[in-house]
């Protein structure tokens, strides 16, 4: 569909608008290339290695202490019967 246009000052708005949505566009692209860059940045990586490796490091220490702690409970309890025992 074509677009009638009823004079020049039509043609020429309409070529400003194209020509900001074209400089629009062109900075959004700027601004995601530049995120981008931001993101796969070493320093971005490196701390996001390191957050992923704190939280592993915390989890499997919470696992061992609750079946340090499992155990130690269970090594209690039957010492305690032990004594009753005897």
């Amino acid at each position: 569909m074509k677009k009638q246009y009823s004079s020049f000052s039509d043609i020429d708005e309409q070529l400003r608008i194209l020509k900001l949505k074209r400089e629009i566009d062109s900075e959004n692209i700027r601004l995601h290339l530049n995120r981008a860059k931001m993101d796969v940045s070493p320093s971005r990586l490196v701390d996001n290695a390191s957050v992923a490796l704190q939280k592993n490091l915390i989890t499997f220490a919470i696992q061992k202490l609750s079946f340090v702690s499992t155990r130690l409970r269970s090594f209690q309890m039957n010492r305690l019967i032990s004594r009753l025992l005897e």
